[in-house]
């Protein structure tokens, strides 16, 4: 998982660490009464770091890459029918999609379909 590399001389370099590993460390600093120095000395880690991992981990920034695709359907022309019935009864509410560290959509009622259509194909790419 995680690789150091050391030189001839004995001195480290560097240790590339992989998400799962900084989402451990966080997680045990995050513990109550846990110290951020102590967690980071037991693993080797400087606790400049650890504490640029948790605020990472509080933006939503330090996650699993993900691959999975969550299944949307726009409607279509032959929809059409369907939504002038649906346009006569009064629209509420909203829709809030967050895709962390890349974007953050709110569609209220009454919103311009296509517009919406726009935002999220442009999202696909």
């Amino acid at each position: 998982m995680s690789d150091t590399v050391v030189l001839s001389r004995g001195r480290r370099v560097r240790r590339f660490r992989s998400i799962s590993e900084k989402l451990q460390i966080v997680q045990l600093t995050l513990k109550p009464g846990a110290s951020v120095a102590q967690v980071a000395q037991s693993h080797g880690v400087n606790a400049n770091q650890v504490f640029k991992w948790r605020r990472a981990f509080e933006r939503g920034e330090l996650c699993e890459p993900s691959v999975a695709l969550i299944p949307v359907t726009v409607a279509g022309p032959e929809d059409e029918s369907r939504e002038t019935e649906e346009a006569a009864m009064p629209a509420t509410g909203a829709i809030h999609i967050e895709l962390p560290g890349r974007a953050m959509i709110s569609v209220e009622s009454g919103a311009d379909s296509s517009l919406v259509r726009s935002i999220l194909e442009s999202l696909r790419k």
